[in-house]
Parts: C-alpha cells; structure tokens; sequence
C-alpha cells in the first residue's frame, strides 16, 4: 500500500481546503461574493486479494454556494426598491416646493385679494391701487418660480435618465466581455466553473437591477443571456444592445430612451411604459404620474385665474370710465407635432372654458380619415372620431375645455399631436397692465330712480350679465316707463325690447347685457333709468365682484376656488408622497428579508471559516503524522534489511 501517496492526497486536501477557507475570509466584504467549498472524493481503491485498501483523496471541485431562485428574488426585490426610492426621493421635492407656507402659493393669493378687498373700500385711492398691482405682480412671479423650479426638477431629471442609460451600456458591455471569459475558461477545463468570474457577473447584474427591472436566462456555454423592462434583449452572449437617449417624438422637453444599431446606426424606439423597475423606470414613472401633473394642474390654476379675473375686469370700467381690459396674459394651449409625422397637417389648441380644464395631455391621432384623442398618460378614448370637415371648422373636445382646429396642410395616417393645453400656463402668466388707473373698479351701468317717481317702486343697481364680450348697447341710456294701469312697463332706447313688458316685482328685468330689478308698486308714468355710470370714481362694484372670484367655484366644473384646486394639487402630490413612503419602507423591508435569505447560503460566516481553518489545519497535521509514521515503518524495515 502507498502509505505515502495517501498522506500527500490527504496533505493536498487539506490544503486545498485551507486555501479554499482562506479565500473566503478574504472576500468576507467583497460586495457579490458567495462562498466557496471544496468538493473532495475517495481514491480509485486497490484491490490486494485480502480487500479494497484506499487510496487517498481527490479534490475534484471547488463550488460556490449559490441559490439562483433567491438570487431572483433578491433582483426583484432590489428594482422595486430603486424604483420606489427614486419615485419618493423626486416626490418628497414636488411636495415640499408646492407644500412651502412661505414660497407656496397660497400665501400670494391672500395677499392679492386682500389688496384687493382695499380697493374695493377705497375705489378712489391710486396708493390702494398701487397695492393691488404689486400684489398681482407677486403673485405672477410666484406662477413664475413655482413653474421654473418645477422644469428645473425636470431638467434635472434628464440628466438623471442619462445617466441611467450611461450606466446600463456599461455593466452591459462588462457582463459581455465576462461572457466571452467565462466560456473560454470552461472550455479550457470543463465542469470546473470559474467561480470568481461568475460571481463578478452576478454583481453586475445586482447592479444592473437597481437601474432596471432585468431578467435573465443562463446558457450550456456558460453565458448569461440579460433581458430588460417587458422582455428587451440588452446582453446575448457578447453581444450587447446598447440604449440611447433621444428628445421624445412630441414632447421637446422630455427624453426618452430606445436601441441604437451600431451597424446601421439607426435609432429604434422603446414604448416608455415596458421599461419598468429600478432608478430608470422610477424617474420615467416619477415623470408621468406626479411632475407632469403637477405642472398641469398649476397652470389650469394659473389659466382659471387670469381668465376668470380677466373677464370681470372687463365687465367694469377704470378711473378714466373707459371700459377695463385684461389684468393678466393668459397662455395658450402647447401644441406639438410628432417629428414621425410624414403630412403636412398642424393643428392648434385653444381654450373654450378654464373651468372645463383639467390637468391631462392629450394625443391627438388621424387614422387616415378621422382624427382622435386620447389621454396621453392612461390612452384612453377622450374624444373623436372627428372628420377632417369638423377639424378644419373647429371641434371641441367635450369634457377637456379645448377646441381643436386643423390650420394648415393635411396630415397622413398614422400622424399624431401632443396636446398640453396648461402646460405652459403658470410660467407664461404675466400682468397685462401697470397703470393702477385701469383697474376697472366701477360697474360701467348706474340705475337710477328720479325723486319725481309717485309709487314704492325701487331700482337694484344695475349689473353687467357675466360672460364676453360685452353687449354693443351696454353704455346706451334706457329709460323703463310704467303705464297705466302699471302692470306693464315700456323700455326705451337703442337696443330696448319692443312693446310693452310684464312687470312682475322683484323680477330680473335685462336688457343690452346688464340686469337689474325693480321691487314695490309703481305708480303709472314713473321712471327708472339705467344708463352709462359717469364720475364712478368712489363706484367700487365691479371689485367687489373682483374681490368674490376669491372663494367662487370657478375651477374644475364649478366645483372648487383657486386655493380650493391649489390645496387638491397639494393634497394630490401629498398623498402620492406618503403612499410612495409607506410602499417604499415595506419594500425595503422585503429586500431586507430576501437578501438575508440569500445570504444565509451564500454569505462568509467568518466563524464557520474560523472553525473550518481549525478542521483543515488539524487534518493537515494529521496528514503529516502518518507520513511521520510511515517514515518510521521504512527506517525500521531498513534497519532490519542491515542486520
């Protein structure tokens, strides 16, 4: 029997195995790293007539302990953490820049209708009026900031989509080019996995995962095949396809991410929605459910302001007793066309009702022969199908408070329009006059009832009926005369209806676009006069109806006031902020969990080595005792030879 033989296997053995333990404790820190194990098996045993003696040891393998199923739960668990983390880290800046008491919003309204209600208690002071300007100017550029930090968010958030795709080129290129390593190496020495190698691979893919949600298939050769979002190949072998940032179709400010070709250096596009998990998916999901709407409902709060604001400005007259013009610049609706659009059509956008607004885009598609809209977020049916007759004419879109028109050329199947009809409303907002003079304070129509009158019956002050533009006649003097008996009343003057009219007390009496009521009981042969208010200038009617547009429901459908919709913005990004939270810390807390699992069997436990080194070091010195002893048997076989 080779006594010596099998004290050199068992030497080696236990070398292997020092060395093997000694490795581990090594990369104890090594982010990636899974445990490796030595796998040892009995010598070819030989047969001497009297029984099958051993023959030592082999080492036939080293393996790395590792569990692909918890590896695929760790990647899982890992994208949508990222995802998440990311979402709520570029939430919690939307809710604290729109939350801010001090730089919010809220704050400058108050103050700009309180300067308001000063106007109205003092229509004759230009320093009140002054007031009011600055207070409008304030509380333009707050719009103004408000909208600037939020494209600054987004501006940011390219660079951040950039990154991302920089990031998933490279671990791509690296997870290839260790590919091709791998397969060399085993090719080399079959069944004997580069341990290292692979686990290096894995980190890349761990890595890989936090950017983008990847799965991934192994192959005979030893290769790892790496698919992202819904099933997009990125690494095949050694072969990688490489991602591209490129300015979205239709929406200028916005990037977005596709295939590029090397070979034929063509551009192929990737639907947004299938690029899911991990940071790339968090920023483009971050983009579409919270900034976007967020700068959509700031601007339909913006545009409902100006507009509404606008409109009884309008309906007054200034301290010149011209009739007022618009306080604020309204924005209009953004229009683009797709750069894939292969006709000639363009398309604008105007808006029919602020209080129809809402915070949505819309896509507008012709299929060839109709055109339709679709909500750009969820691309469900909003609108259509509409001809190209009705387009051309002009067509509301029910429900969105636009109208859609087809201005120039003809667009071909397949073309398409974004549609931001608020987009652009809070960064373009902007005071249309400076001159505290053309507040327009005063109702433009007084009544009046002459003392001469012998009946009870009383006149309301004239008001003008809401709504532009105004009526040709508003400025023309009427005169209402009641006739005998004085159950009818006349009206006289240019525009005046024709013949004699029901008086009923109390009731509505309009005519040339104002409205006013006369109570009580005439007597036949009174009269009551509404004509143009000259010398209104302590006349503070209109800015009282001003100063109500404060907590009037003049936004989404009549439902709600201007800090009534800023608080439903707030509320909106608050409650996606915390909803973002609370996923995001469960998740966390599954990542946590998982990848304690995974580490369970793949982590170093450096007491488990220490005990290992102990057992391999004692085998060793065992190992080295029996050839100890077999030295001994030798000598003394060769001391007997000698005598």
């Amino acid at each position: 029997m080779n006594i010596y033989g099998i004290g050199v296997s068992a030497l080696n053995a236990a070398q292997a195995g020092i060395a093997t333990t000694t490795h581990n404790i090594a990369n104890a820190s090594t982010p990636g790293y899974s445990r490796q194990e030595t796998i040892q098996s009995a010598g070819m045993p030989q047969n001497t007539g009297a029984g099958y003696f051993g023959q030592g040891v082999n080492v036939t393998n080293v393996v790395r302990r590792y569990d692909q199923f918890l590896g695929a739960q760790v990647l899982e668990a890992q994208t949508q953490a990222s995802n998440l983390n990311t979402q709520l880290g570029l939430s919690q800046q939307v809710s604290n820049l729109l939350g801010d008491s001090n730089g919010g919003l809220t704050p400058v309204i108050q103050d700009f209708f309180a300067a308001v209600n000063a106007v109205s208690n003092a229509p004759q002071s230009v320093p009140a009026r002054q007031t009011m300007i600055a207070s409008a100017q304030s509380l333009v550029n707050r719009f103004q900031t408000l909208d600037q930090n939020l494209n600054l968010i987004r501006d940011g958030l390219n660079g951040q989509i950039s990154t991302s795709v920089s990031t998933i080129n490279s671990i791509a290129k690296q997870i290839a080019a260790l590919n091709e390593k791998i397969v060399m190496l085993q090719a080399n020495t079959p069944g004997q996995p580069p341990n290292d190698l692979l686990d290096q691979r894995d980190q890349l893919v761990s890595q890989l995962s936090q950017e983008i949600r990847v799965s991934t298939m192994k192959q005979s050769d030893g290769t790892m095949n790496v698919f992202i979002g819904s099933g997009q190949s990125l690494v095949v072998g050694n072969q990688v396809s490489t991602l591209q940032t490129v300015t979205s179709a239709t929406d200028p400010t916005a990037l977005e991410v596709a295939y590029f070709n090397a070979s034929s250096g063509t551009v192929s596009s990737i639907p947004q929605n299938s690029l899911q998990g991990g940071n790339l998916g968090g920023y483009l999901n971050f983009r579409q459910d919270v900034l976007d709407p967020a700068a959509n409902a700031l601007g339909r709060i913006a545009m409902g302001l100006a507009d509404t604001f606008n409109q009884q400005q309008q309906q007054g007259i200034d301290l010149q007793g011209a009739l007022g013009g618009s306080m604020f610049t309204l924005a209009a609706p953004r229009v683009t066309n797709s750069y894939n659009n292969t006709g000639t059509g363009a398309i604008t956008a105007t808006v029919n009702s602020t209080s129809a607004l809402t915070a949505s885009d819309y896509m507008v598609r012709f299929d060839g022969t109709n055109y339709n809209v679709y909500d750009s977020a969820t691309n469900a049916t909003v609108g259509g199908p509409y001809s190209v007759a009705a387009m051309t004419a002009g067509q509301a879109v029910a429900g969105t408070g636009i109208t859609l028109q087809l201005t120039a050329g003809a667009a071909a199947s397949g073309d398409s329009f974004l549609v931001r009809p608020t987009v652009n409303g809070a960064g373009a907002i902007s005071l249309a006059i400076t001159d505290p003079t053309k507040i327009a304070a005063a109702s433009p129509v007084r009544s009046n009832a002459p003392t001469a009158n012998l009946g009870s019956g009383v006149i309301a002050a004239a008001t003008v009926v809401p709504g532009l533009p105004l009526n040709a006649n508003l400025l023309q003097p009427i005169t209402i005369t009641f006739n005998n008996p004085p159950t009818t009343y006349t009206a006289t003057g240019t525009g005046a209806p024709v013949g004699p009219q029901a008086y009923t007390s109390g009731a509505a009496i309009t005519i040339n676009g104002w409205t006013t009521k006369i109570s009580g009981t005439p007597s036949a042969g009174d009269t009551f006069t509404v004509q143009q208010n000259t010398n209104a200038t302590t006349d503070g009617t209109n800015i009282l109806l001003m100063a109500a547009l404060q907590t009037a429901n003049t936004l989404v459908n009549g439902t709600t006031s201007f800090q009534g919709a800023y608080g439903q913005l707030i509320g909106q990004v608050g409650s996606q902020t915390r909803e973002l939270t609370v996923v995001s810390q469960a998740q966390t807390s599954l990542l946590d969990q998982v990848t304690q699992a995974q580490q369970a069997v793949s982590g170093v436990n450096l007491d488990e080595e220490a005990a290992n080194l102990l057992r391999y070091q004692q085998a060793y010195q065992a190992a080295g005792k029996a050839m100890q002893i077999a030295n001994t048997m030798f000598e003394t076989i060769l001391s007997l030879g000698l005598k």
